[in-house]
């Protein structure tokens, strides 16, 4: 009898080793392009954070703010194994920019944070200041010189040329604003979808289940053991 629960002990703590790693830790941000706290003099196109395992793909959201507020990431987030990428837009101002993450972790968990970076230098996006109108100069009249003549004078003929100062505010007016940029996307994860896919903690409690009625399998062999022993 005691050569069976010895058994069933090592077997019971060989399934508990085997259980995989993945289950019982979240994933780990372990480095990212820009670095975080870099400081750039160029901006970036694509921003790219490097996790410890695998990430679970079509979770993953990812976006660039920067100074006031605008966003500048370019589209959705891309999943190749342990590496989350985005496109990012030319860049604005120079300042800091925050590089938002949140992602699901390959347990079943959501795991969220965040990575800085300062564009020492104004990107392409950066609004170009506005170059003042210049100021028509004004046309001098001419003073009438002499005796008036009894002869009228004639009328001018023709149809009058459009001045080009006009020709220019006509053009000015044609021009519209840009808009600002597009805020940035809400970031949140519904929990429903952590749980829903959380197949790495089903499986522990199927296998914790399995260890406990195995054990308790074991302590009622060996009272039937021993009160057979009793008897004799």
């Amino acid at each position: 009898m005691r050569r069976l629960l010895t058994v069933l002990l090592v077997a019971c703590a060989a399934a508990w080793a085997l259980m995989p790693g993945a289950a019982w830790a979240h994933d780990v941000l372990v480095g990212s392009d820009p670095a975080d706290g870099a400081r750039l003099d160029a901006a970036p196109s694509e921003v790219t954070l490097v996790f410890n395992t695998a990430v679970r793909t079509g979770y993953a959201h990812v976006n660039v703010t920067g100074p006031g507020g605008t966003s500048w990431a370019d589209g959705s987030a891309v999943v190749r194994k342990e590496r989350v990428s985005v496109k990012v837009r030319p860049l604005g101002a120079a300042g800091e920019y925050v590089v938002g993450y949140r992602i699901l972790s390959s347990d079943g968990h959501p795991v969220s944070g965040k990575v800085t970076f300062t564009l020492t230098r104004p990107g392409p996006g950066a609004e170009a200041p506005a170059t003042p109108g210049a100021t028509p100069a004004a046309t001098p009249t001419a003073t009438p010189t002499g005796t008036p003549t009894g002869t009228p004078t004639a009328a001018p003929t023709g149809t009058p040329v459009p001045s080009a100062a006009g020709g220019d505010q006509a053009g000015q007016g044609a021009v519209s604003p840009t808009g600002p940029a597009s805020t940035a996307p809400d970031l949140s994860m519904q929990a429903a979808e952590a749980a829903a896919n959380g197949g790495a903690g089903m499986a522990v409690l199927w296998i914790g289940g399995a260890l406990l009625v195995l054990a308790a399998g074991t302590v009622v062999a060996l009272r039937r053991s021993t009160r057979g022993e009793d008897r004799a």
